[in-house]
């Protein structure tokens, strides 16, 4: 039965809050106009119809859910990205996988934010959610799916797959077929990273809109001063918020992928690092506004183009037009027209506010003087916006060149070959700046400065800072020119900021360490992201020419692994054991070929009983019940042979029908490095076996006799009534051999060959045993002498291809990207505080 019912209610809810959104920014706009506060009327009827736009935008926010929840795949969306075998938590991430569910998840973070704006500033009440229900209105039209005349508006998550797929014969046969399975998650997706990873990056996106509208409201109001004070705040919760977001994209990359690295400049992750740096640069001059009443205009241009750039990642993200430049963008839904008039509205209308009143707006007379925080503030968000902007302009190309297309110019620009080097080449020198800058600014933000002061301040943290350097250099053999200067730059910038701190945890003035300790972490990042990928080491190495179609790196840095079989490796020795899987009923992970298949993937028959620590776990015939049966772990273990320590990593395959084989890495955590290690090929498909001649040997039970040089017994011989893939009439016989065969170390592996006559035909179904590469098939029984042909088989050894890297002091990366967010979070509870304070003065 289809269930039309939900998905209607959905799509009335959807237009619902499409309306509310609209009759909301109306409310408000007579509101502002009329000045209103409080319970007034016009602004009461605002506030009600947000309100009821949130709770319809809530709840087209469940009933997807629900939708997806309840595997209902008669609807487009839960087919494509949801399957019944996804467990909760990757239903949840499944819900924003495509376009229409990340749509409505901004949509609901800007709804709860709207209801913080209403519930916490009743002065500026009117004229920022005038800002936020246009927004909205824009966001929900995105999903509304509804046809005026000729022109489609937005793309609705409530469409039935008969309505998508028109065409397709099932539906010509059978309008009310409904799949039994969705083609799920993409694998890559598949991590309790995309759980929390969208959510905190599009609250980051959303966060943005609220210093916008302030800053909007300003303007509009003529009040273009009182709005940077409850703007701040805010604007330092979106930095920080949209910072962890993208640290953590940058982290499941780190874990999932296996390019080696947690940034690639891909032109979506550069889509939103753009408008992050613009965010910060505004922080800055906020405060430099509030502290002394200068960088106002700068402050409006910042705010304004940190929203206008969220904007403009969506549509590079979202229109289609990156192609096949990222592996992130989304394919266009025919969406691009809607979302090149949303970018433009806000353009278009910020640019008309500022223009019209900006010779009104208030600016410093006197020139900042070099030994001024203003000065230094104004150099570090000015780096900050170059910074930005040398990555736009080559993630921007494919609009360039569409742009030039429309003037008949074939402007042709690619952009870089090499991303990964030729970002980092040039973005390495803006840090350097940032360090310096982050370091030597802070002395003239909380002291008066001359050149004499500032010499004196200076002369102990350079003196300490190139003391621990020069240190840092011996140790670390340290001798590249550029990595000198950025390591130089950020022990400058932690040994600076300390000193500051150091003074100011002395005066108890605690509240007002957050941007010493905020620029401690980013000079901590920046020397852990110099360790980790300039010295970052292929330890795989290997002299042997894997592949003629491989480059030269790939064949010197991919090590080959026969099963069983100790290689040296830099400093380990490392053995690849075994060919594992994860099931929900057994902890760990299991072998492979303890397991026989079923007709259902998700279900494995235990071959012999499994047991660990003498605690019998499943078994023999059991059936259990597998996690994620695309998934196959390569057990690799190492030896260090420094110190004798052992450890086991479990790279992954992923082998999804859509996707082929996808690899992620396992990594060795350390306190002063990462191994980090992924499989790049692995052992061939049971299909694709090539085995050699086979040889055939006659014996009886009991018999001893070797397989491929391995010692085995030939236990027995029983009568089975159920085989695997095939059913049983009353007449048929299926017998099955039992062998036990002693590989390495003692281990035991069982091979059960079946002889079968099924409606008088003979069949045969070998078994293959995968780690001693031997497959033996019960060739022939013979009754009167009680003997049995078993046929042999041989193949080439089990087999890997590993890559392995070691990523040295990346652990001080990771804990000042933690130092970083503690520093925004003390700021953050400052500025709130002070904001605070002003309202219940009336200045809020």
């Amino acid at each position: 039965m289809i269930h039309t019912g939900i998905g209607n209610t959905g799509h009335l809810f959807v237009i619902i809050s499409f309306v509310t959104s609209l009759l909301a920014a109306f409310a408000y706009f007579k509101a502002s106009n009329a000045g209103e506060m409080g319970n007034q009327p016009w602004i009461k009827f605002a506030r009600y119809t947000f309100y009821a736009h949130t709770v319809a935008v809530v709840s087209v926010f469940v009933i997807l859910f629900l939708i997806i929840k309840n595997n209902y795949f008669e609807y487009h969306y839960a087919w494509s990205h949801s399957s019944t075998t996804l467990p909760l938590n990757y239903m949840i991430a499944s819900f924003w996988e495509g376009q229409e569910g990340s749509f409505l998840l901004w949509l609901f973070w800007h709804a709860m934010l709207g209801l913080v704006i209403i519930r916490t500033n009743k002065k500026w009440e009117a004229p920022v959610m005038t800002v936020f229900a246009v927004v909205q209105a824009f966001l929900a039209s995105m999903i509304l799916g509804t046809v005026f005349g000729d022109v489609k508006l937005g793309s609705s998550p409530f469409m039935l797959l008969r309505d998508v797929l028109v065409y397709d014969t099932v539906f010509l046969i059978n309008p009310d077929f409904i799949p039994p399975e969705g083609t799920g998650l993409n694998p890559l997706l598949q991590n309790y990273w995309m759980v929390i990873h969208p959510p905190t990056l599009f609250l980051g996106f959303a966060t943005t809109l609220v210093p916008f509208s302030y800053c909007i409201a300003g303007l509009w109001r003529r009040d273009f001063k009182d709005w940077v004070r409850p703007a701040l705040p805010w604007a330092i919760f979106s930095a920080v918020t949209l910072g962890v977001g993208i640290l953590m994209g940058g982290y499941w990359a780190y874990e999932t992928l296996n390019f080696g690295g947690y940034w690639n400049w891909d032109p979506v992750e550069n889509a939103v690092y753009v408008p992050w740096l613009i965010l910060v640069a505004a922080m800055h001059t906020m405060i430099t506004f509030k502290k002394s009443a200068t960088a106002l205009k700068t402050s409006i241009i910042l705010v304004i183009a940190t929203f206008i750039l969220i904007l403009y990642s969506t549509f590079l993200t979202r229109s289609g037009i990156l192609g096949d430049t990222s592996v992130h963008s989304f394919t266009d839904l025919g969406l691009s027209g809607q979302l090149l008039i949303y970018l433009l509205f806000f353009v278009v209308v910020s640019i008309f506010l500022s223009v019209k009143v900006w010779k009104e707006i208030p600016s410093s007379e006197h020139e900042a003087s070099t030994f001024s925080r203003e000065f230094w503030i104004f150099i570090g968000a000015l780096t900050l916006v170059l910074m930005a902007f040398q990555v736009l302009v080559p993630t921007s190309y494919p609009v360039i060149n569409e742009i030039g297309q429309l003037f008949g110019l074939d402007f042709n620009l690619a952009p870089p070959a090499n991303q990964i080097e030729s970002y980092s080449s040039k973005q390495r020198w803006f840090a350097l700046a940032i360090a310096l800058l982050s370091g030597t600014g802070q002395f003239f933000f909380w002291n008066k400065m001359d050149k004499e002061k500032l010499v004196k301040a200076l002369t102990l943290p350079i003196v300490f800072a190139l003391l621990i350097s020069a240190i840092i250099f011996v140790i670390a053999k340290i001798y590249n020119p550029v990595y000198i200067l950025i390591l130089t730059a950020g022990v400058y910038s932690i040994v600076a900021n300390a000193t500051i701190l150091t003074g100011l945890l002395k005066s108890k003035s605690y509240k007002l360490s957050g941007g010493s300790v905020a620029h401690i972490g980013i000079a901590m990042m920046l020397i852990g992201i110099m360790f980790s990928e300039g010295y970052s080491k292929a330890i795989s190495t290997n002299t042997l020419i894997i592949s003629n179609e491989w480059s030269e790196e790939d064949n010197s840095t991919n090590l080959p692994l026969f099963l069983n079989e100790p290689k040296q490796m830099d400093r380990y020795e490392i053995v690849y054991r075994n060919e594992l899987v994860k099931s929900a009923d057994i902890p760990g992970f299991i072998r492979k070929s303890l397991l026989d298949d079923t007709q259902d993937a998700f279900y494995k028959i235990v071959k012999q009983p499994i047991m660990k620590d003498g605690e019998l776990l499943a078994d023999k015939g059991d059936t259990i019940y597998m996690t994620n049966p695309e998934n196959t772990y390569y057990q690799i273990d190492y030896k260090d042979l420094f110190n004798g320590k052992t450890f086991s990593l479990y790279p992954r395959i992923q082998r999804n029908p859509s996707m082929g084989e996808v690899s992620s890495p396992d990594i060795r955590r350390q306190w002063n490095r990462d191994i980090y290690s992924y499989v790049s090929v692995s052992p061939e498909v049971e299909e694709d076996i090539d085995w050699g001649e086979k040889e055939e040997i006659k014996l009886k039970v009991g018999s001893r006799f070797y397989v491929n040089d391995y010692v085995a017994d030939l236990k027995g011989l029983e009568r089975v009534d159920e085989v695997n893939f095939l059913d049983l009439g009353p007449n048929d016989v299926a017998v099955k051999a039992t062998i036990y065969i002693y590989g390495e170390d003692n281990t035991r592996y069982l091979a059960e060959p079946l002889y079968i006559i099924k409606d008088k035909n003979v069949g045969k179904q070998p078994d293959v045993v995968r780690e001693l590469a031997s497959k033996i098939t019960l060739e022939e029984i013979d009754p009167n002498s009680g003997s049995v042909t078993l046929g042999l088989n041989a193949t080439q050894k089990d087999f890997v291809i590993i890559k392995a890297l070691e990523k040295p002091h990346i652990n001080v990366l990771w804990i000042g990207t933690l130092v970083m967010v503690a520093g925004f979070l003390i700021a953050l509870r400052r500025r709130y505080l002070e904001f605070m304070k002003m309202r219940d003065k009336g200045l809020g």
